[in-house]
């Protein structure tokens, strides 16, 4: 699973930048503009709606584990940075990495 949350990490990045690299594309580097597209519809508004919540409700997850998993800001700025189509699976992968390090391995039989 832990390679699956990688390749979902990288798969989560790169699509949505292409659809950023092309809004920014044709209408220029204008984060009001982008803002704005946010809420352009009834459709695109209820997606963008769904995104904040899930996105408020993981970091408030990732902050109450008290110790366990990996650090939650840098999963933080990824979500606010690229989205939470990258963030979440990397933090199952950060936090898969942790468990896996963190369990004793198998001693053979003497």
């Amino acid at each position: 699973m832990k390679q699956l949350y990688l390749v979902a990490a990288v798969v989560g990045a790169a699509v949505p930048y292409l659809f950023f690299i092309d809004f920014f594309v044709d209408e220029g580097v204008d984060l009001p503009a982008f803002i704005e597209a946010l809420f352009a519809n009834g459709a695109v508004g209820g997606f963008t709606a769904d995104l904040l919540i899930t996105s408020a409700v993981f970091w408030a997850f990732m902050f109450t584990r008290e110790g366990t998993g990996p650090n939650p800001w840098p999963i933080v700025l990824v979500n606010m940075t690229i989205g939470l189509s990258c963030a979440f699976p990397l933090y199952l992968y950060l936090d898969a990495r942790a468990r896996e390090s963190q369990t004793p391995s198998a001693q053979p039989a003497s």
